[in-house]
Order: structure tokens, then C-alpha cells, then sequence
């Protein structure tokens, strides 16, 4: 299972091209507990573990011929490292088997830090695992406390550790700003401590209420109050700072890279638009013009797949103004921009000079400032 080896210049090509081949992603449903914040769809129950991948394996065969070939493979949740090894490796094989992969295929896998040991990072890597995104959110043990994680810092810091040991040379970090209560210098602390690390990757999230999350209750009742705009603002000007002034590639409001190379190839196709298959519950799909989503219960899913129906729960197909709209809408977020032809004429001097957008010949693209403000972006220059 294992990827074939190749140069930096060569991911570097891999990671800036890779938007012309279709992903997939599977939504693993299954987390040992809820975090405070988080909406994702997921389920503490394990008991239909083996049905799941029972399902997936089913979805996949009667989805392969919609896609061609795939060069990415996301495995998401929920939480995918709850699985264990012998069903991963299981599910890893006969997606191989059913689907058409590309040989530079990237594999990636979200993993709880708590989940880690050396001898668990090596058996993934001798899967074919390419990829970790490690879900640290903070290197602040009271930060960690209000989320609801089930791991503190230590815990994060040997899990990146083990996961070197054991020869991974691709490792993101997820962390997560705008902490209510929380100085910007303590967030900054904790982003010193990822970057002790060096990783090739950091995902740095914002703290969203999301609706019926215990968050959302706590903040709807006034136990919690949230950072204003203003403070936010700041704390993401000097955290971005300091990635730039680290070496970090800036190319999506949310994600930096060490270089071009170390770019996300499966997360840069949903801002590129491009097609991307979602298998189990509640994953999202997209073949070039029709999206679809699948239902959000395993149990339903499964049935479902069982007696040979879609398990969708929401379809569109897009029109052509859709999709102009939201090619402007994802690729405001990216420091590739959109091609100028598309937003030409549109309030691009005006923005210009305010300091939110870089023009030029071909491209328009946000600059720092305008990534604060990617969404108003968006709209101000929606050519629909």
C-alpha cells in the first residue's frame, strides 16, 4: 500500500497539478466523545463499525464509474483513528481494489493525538498512509479543557513525536484561535509549540458556535462570551504573521504549508472545484455539475446501501451562474485567486486600493487583509 517515492520538485508539481484528478473522501462516523464545538456528524456507538465498512466498500462499487481516476484518498470524521488497524487496513485495500487510484496516490488520515503510540504511527505507515492531520487544536491544557478535548499538550506533543520516530515526513496540525477569555499571546504560544516541530502542514481554524453544540447553548445563555470582530481581526493578523515570518505558504484563509509541495492536494480540490467523491454517512460528492449529499445516520446509511438505494438525503445540479459564483466564492479564499476575466470590471480598482486585493494581468487574489474578509469579497465581486 505503500506510495511511490518522489522528489520535492516532484510534489511540488504533484501538489499545484493535482487539482485535475478527482478525490475521494470517506466519512469515518465514529468518535469516542463529542468536543464542545464541533457539528461534524459523528456517533459514540461503534457497534455498526464493521456494517459501515461493509456500506463504503458497497457505495464505491456503485459510484466507481462516475469518477475516473482518483489521486487523493481523505479519510475524515469523526474520528478515523477510533478504527482499528485491521479494519483500516481492510478498508484501504479494498478501496484499492474498487476504485482506480493514481501510483502518486496521497492518503490521508485525521488522528486524536490520545490514539498515537509509536508502535500504532508505524503500523499506519506501513499501510500506505501518507498523511496525518493531527487534530492538536491547542498546545494550552486549559484550552484543551474548554473544547471538550479527550487529550492535553503532552499527549499532542508525543503523538508528533512518535509520528516522526515512525518515518512520517508529511504531518498537519489542526489548531484553533479565538478563544474566548484567552490573550492572544497564550494562542501564540501554542503556535510556537507546533512550531517546534517544523510540521509541513498547520490548519488554523477560528472558533465558530455552530447550532445545537453545547457551545452554542453556553454562549446562547451568556456563560460564554465570544471574541468581538475587532479582536479576532487582531489575533489573526499576528498569528499569520508569525507563519509568514516562519516560512509558512499562506495559500487558503485557514491553511499555511511549509512549501507548495506540502499543500493539501485533497482539500485544495474543494477550492478548486474539482470532483470529488464522498462515501459513508453524511459525505458530500461532486462530479464536475451535480452535488450530493448522503444521509447523516449510520444505521440509515447502512440499510440503505444494504438494500441496494442511493443513500442520498439532498442533490442539486449546478447551473452555469452557479458555478461562476462559486468559483469566486472558493478561490477568494486562496491566495491563487480567480482568473481576472471572471470578476473583470467589478470593483477591482476600488478594492485594490483599499489593500484587499492583488490585480493582475490574469488573476485577482486577496491579500492578508482581504482573507479577514474573504466572504464580503466574495460577494462584492459575484459577476452572477
Amino acid at each position: 500500500m505503500r506510495t511511490s517515492p518522489c522528489s520535492p520538485a516532484k510534489k511540488t508539481e504533484q501538489a499545484l497539478t493535482s487539482a485535475s484528478q478527482a478525490g475521494c473522501y470517506v466519512h469515518v462516523p465514529f468518535c469516542v466523545s463529542k468536543c464542545r464545538y464541533c457539528a461534524f456528524f459523528s456517533e459514540t456507538s461503534t457497534a455498526l463499525m464493521h456494517d459501515w465498512l461493509e456500506a463504503v466498500i458497497s457505495e464505491a462499487r456503485s459510484l466507481k464509474d462516475s469518477f475516473s481516476t482518483f489521486d487523493t484518498l481523505y479519510l475524515g470524521g469523526g474520528t478515523p483513528s477510533v478504527l482499528p488497524d485491521r479494519l483500516i487496513e481492510n478498508l484501504l485495500e479494498r478501496l484499492r481494489n474498487v476504485l482506480h487510484f493514481d501510483r502518486h496516490l496521497e492518503i490521508t488520515m485525521e488522528c486524536n493525538p490520545g490514539d498515537l503510540d509509536f508502535a500504532r504511527a508505524s503500523r499506519l505507515h506501513t499501510m500506505g498512509i501518507s498523511r496525518v492531520s493531527l487534530g492538536v487544536q491547542s498546545f494550552d491544557d486549559a484550552t484543551l479543557r474548554f473544547l471538550g478535548r479527550r487529550h492535553d499538550a503532552r499527549c499532542a506533543q508525543i503523538a508528533v513525536e512518535q509520528l516522526r520516530h515512525a518515518r512520517f515526513d508529511h504531518i498537519g496540525l489542526d489548531l484553533i484561535w479565538g478563544i474566548p477569555h484567552l490573550p492572544v499571546d497564550r494562542t501564540l504560544a501554542s503556535v510556537e509549540s507546533a512550531l517546534s516541530f517544523d510540521p509541513e502542514h498547520l490548519s488554523c481554524y477560528s472558533l465558530t458556535v455552530e447550532s445545537a453544540t453545547p457551545l452554542h447553548k453556553d454562549v446562547s445563555s451568556g456563560v460564554v462570551r465570544m471574541k468581538d470582530d475587532e479582536a479576532l481581526a487582531e489575533e489573526a493578523m499576528r498569528l499569520w504573521a508569525r507563519l509568514s515570518q516562519a516560512g509558512y505558504d499562506h495559500y487558503e484563509v485557514s491553511n499555511f504549508a511549509r512549501s507548495p509541495a506540502y499543500r493539501s492536494r485533497h482539500n485544495t480540490k474543494y477550492w478548486y472545484h474539482t470532483p470529488v467523491l464522498g462515501l459513508g454517512p453524511a459525505a458530500h460528492s461532486f462530479d464536475g455539475s451535480r452535488r450530493w449529499a448522503n444521509v447523516s445516520s449510520v444505521s440509515d446509511y447502512v440499510n440503505r446501501i444494504r438494500a441496494g438505494q442511493r443513500a442520498v438525503t439532498f442533490e442539486e445540479v449546478l447551473s452555469n451562474e452557479q458555478k461562476i459564483s462559486e468559483r469566486v466564492v472558493l478561490g477568494l479564499r486562496t491566495s491563487d485567486g480567480v482568473a481576472r476575466s471572471i470578476v473583470e470590471g467589478r470593483r477591482l480598482k476600488e478594492l485594490q486600493e483599499l489593500g484587499l486585493l492583488i490585480v493582475t494581468r490574469d488573476r485577482v487574489s486577496p491579500t492578508e487583509r482581504g482573507m479577514l474578509v474573504a466572504d464580503s469579497l466574495a460577494v462584492a465581486l459575484d459577476p452572477t
